[in-house]
C-alpha cells in the first residue's frame, strides 16, 4: 500500500485510510495496555515472592545463631557472611517464631526418609547390544573403530 499516488484521492480512500490509522492506533493503545497490566502484575508477584525469601532470609538466620546459642561470630565464619549482617537480620524475627521454626525443622529431622527400591544396573555393553540386533562398535587401542562381530 503506497501512501503517494498518482492520481487525486477520492473521499472513500480518504476515509478508509483514516479509519485504518484509528484501527491501528487503538490496537496498538490496547496492546500498551495490556503490556502495562502484564508487567505490573508480575512486579506484584515478584515482590510478593522477595518479601517471603526476605522473611525466610531472616527466620532462617535467627534460627541458626539460636541454634548455636548466638555466636554469631562462629556462624560468621561458617557460613561466610558477616556476623553483623546475621544480627541485623535476625534482629525482626521473635523468639516464638524462631521456636517454630526450630520445630518445623527438628521435626522433619525425625521423619524417616523414603527410599526406592533399586533396580539392578545392566552393564552399559550388555544393555546396548541386547537391545538392538547389529552388534555394538568397538573402538581399537589406537582409537579406529571395529565390528563387535
Amino acid at each position: 500500500m503506497s501512501t503517494t499516488s498518482a492520481g487525486p484521492v477520492t473521499a472513500a480512500e480518504l476515509r478508509r485510510r483514516v479509519r485504518a490509522a484509528e484501527t491501528l492506533k487503538a490496537k496498538t493503545r490496547e496492546m500498551a495496555a495490556a503490556n502495562a497490566l502484564t508487567a505490573r502484575e508480575a512486579a506484584v508477584k515478584a515482590a510478593r515472592v522477595k518479601e517471603e525469601a526476605d522473611v525466610a532470609a531472616r527466620e532462617a538466620a535467627a534460627v541458626v545463631l539460636r541454634l548455636f546459642d548466638n555466636d554469631a561470630e562462629l556462624v560468621s565464619e561458617l557460613l561466610g557472611v558477616p556476623a553483623e549482617e546475621l544480627e541485623r537480620e535476625a534482629k525482626p524475627v521473635t523468639a516464638a517464631r524462631a521456636k517454630e521454626v526450630i520445630e518445623s525443622l527438628r521435626a522433619r529431622a525425625e521423619r524417616p526418609r523414603p527410599t526406592r527400591a533399586r533396580k539392578p544396573r545392566a552393564n552399559a555393553a550388555d544393555a546396548a547390544s541386547s537391545t538392538s540386533g547389529t552388534p555394538a562398535p568397538v573402538v581399537t587401542a589406537d582409537g579406529s573403530r571395529a565390528d563387535a562381530a
